[in-house]
């Protein structure tokens, strides 16, 4: 295989990679996830930090 093959096979991988990325992120079943991150800098500071030792 020549550097010019390989060089457009990475290419079409990357696109395709690329595009199945934009699908989910714009999928009906992630936008209830990103609404609520949306939402995190507008919470109120006045909860508790977490417990760091219980991180999972």
């Amino acid at each position: 295989m020549d550097p010019g093959l390989l060089r457009g096979i990475f290419t079409v991988v990357m696109l395709v990679l690329f595009i199945g990325i934009c699908f989910w992120a714009y999928s009906s079943r992630q936008k209830a996830t990103f609404d609520a991150a949306a939402q995190l800098p507008l919470e109120p500071d006045d909860k508790p930090p977490a417990d760091p030792e219980n991180r999972s």
